[in-house]
């Protein structure tokens, strides 16, 4: 399988560098896989998900929104947040949805969908995370 540069990059860090075979990539308009010789685009990335999948080995890491550029270089992802499912704290992330459900009560119209939409994606992290942990 023809393979491609992926750089995924945090403020904090310099998350992932090398060849990958297959990055699959949580989208704001839906997810997406990215091969080598995708075409070229711009995305929005949504709190999600990010499969990084090379020689094999898939490799599952949280991102928190930002963007993702494929070029004739590779793909890019500027993440806001990048965590590998190793590394989060559960407990911590329970408590920071916790804290989003409470705030809702504050907010009204399209802050409030905003706000539904944004705990939604991180619930379905935290199934993920509880799913990876019983394995």
């Amino acid at each position: 399988m023809a393979t491609f540069h992926f750089d995924l990059v945090s403020p904090e860090k310099l998350a992932f560098s090398g060849e990958v075979d297959q990055v699959d990539v949580p989208g704001v308009e839906g997810d997406f896989g990215v091969l080598a010789g995708h075409a070229p685009v711009v995305a929005a990335i949504r709190p999600g998900i990010l499969t990084v999948t090379a020689g094999g080995a898939h490799q599952k890491i949280i991102v928190l929104g930002g963007l993702a550029e494929m070029s004739e270089s590779g793909l890019t992802v500027l993440a806001d947040v990048a965590t590998s499912m190793a590394e989060v704290d559960r407990a911590q992330f329970a408590e920071t949805i916790a804290e989003m459900e409470a705030k809702l009560a504050e907010k009204e119209g399209s802050e409030l969908d905003h706000a539904i939409e944004r705990l939604d994606h991180f619930k379905s992290i935290q199934i993920e995370l509880n799913a990876t942990a019983m394995h």
